[in-house]
């Protein structure tokens, strides 16, 4: 039998739609997709693709710690762009979040995103 928890937290964007922010099943968190939202307004960042970048970061973050978890316990990570140029920027954002060893990644060219967002990314953690 499987031990299937909700994870949730007022630190990170609520859901926008018939999803989680993660569900916990044993010691694995499957995390849903961040995108660069404010989670006390609701509305994405202002600023450049690092700034969006940096927020999604910081709600998956906060996903995680509601998890009793860290985004060091992060095993895969898939990361949506609706632009490819600007995987560099995403790979030193990640170095402000992520140390060795990183997780798993896919970066992934999509066509658009939720909200008219830059970037958006979910992963899975075991704690």
């Amino acid at each position: 039998m499987t031990n299937k928890a909700v994870i949730h937290t007022t630190q990170a964007p609520a859901a926008i739609g018939t999803y989680s922010q993660a569900i916990k099943v044993n010691n694995t968190v499957y995390l849903s997709g961040q995108i660069p939202l404010d989670p006390v307004t609701m509305n994405l960042v202002e600023g450049d693709f690092a700034a969006q970048a940096h927020q999604v970061f910081k709600n998956l973050q906060a996903v995680c710690e509601a998890a009793n978890g860290s985004l060091a316990d992060i095993v895969k990570l898939n990361i949506y762009l609706t632009d490819l140029t600007h995987f560099p920027v995403v790979n030193d954002v990640m170095g402000h979040y992520f140390q060795e060893p990183y997780p798993a990644r896919a970066a992934i060219g999509v066509k658009e995103l939720p909200r008219a967002s830059l970037i958006e990314a979910d992963g899975i953690l075991v704690l």
